[in-house]
């Protein structure tokens, strides 16, 4: 797999993908936020399998470490802008097909960021559900985060299958 790479690719159409993550991310998300407000609380769709309802999320993914304290909070977010400018590192010192995995993290990071620093809480919004059975309710910078993750593991996967043939 390390001989395969994408095309040469200028900062340039790396900037327009991040911020297009970025701005796909923003609009969803000052959708449901106004959908809610003409709706007031609650749900705003509800299907068999799938919900939008808005929740503020005052943690980090999936609501973990969610904090009331002003200190504690404004700590988490300096971390993770911490690490949305060592994944921007990433994007722009990556090569080959690790730098679209980072690019995906990067605008989802960059969208959720944006958001603990104007609503001081991010915007969650999908809840998936069987039954009674409820994932984490999630957005769509965290659909981002996620399928970069998971494209960053199956290169390293195949790139150890290749290093042991």
């Amino acid at each position: 797999m390390s001989n395969l790479s994408l095309p040469k690719s200028s900062y340039f159409f790396t900037l327009i993908f991040v911020t297009s993550i970025f701005l796909i991310d923003r609009i969803s998300k000052v959708m449901i936020i106004k959908k809610s407000k003409e709706l007031g609380d609650g749900e705003i769709f509800s299907s068999k399998f799938i919900n939008f309802e808005l929740i503020w999320n005052k943690g980090i993914a999936f609501g973990l470490f969610s904090l009331n304290d002003g200190l504690a909070y404004n700590l988490i977010s300096i971390l993770i802008m911490i690490i949305v400018l060592i994944l921007i590192y990433f994007v722009f010192s990556s090569k080959n097909y690790e730098k679209f995995g980072f690019i995906l993290i990067s605008g989802g990071a960059i969208g959720n960021l944006f958001d603990r620093i104007i609503y001081k809480a991010v915007p969650d919004f999908i809840d998936l559900h069987i039954n009674n059975f409820h994932w984490f309710i999630f957005n769509i910078a965290d659909i981002f985060i996620t399928l970069g993750v998971f494209w960053l593991i199956l290169i390293e996967l195949f790139k150890k299958k290749d290093e042991t043939n």
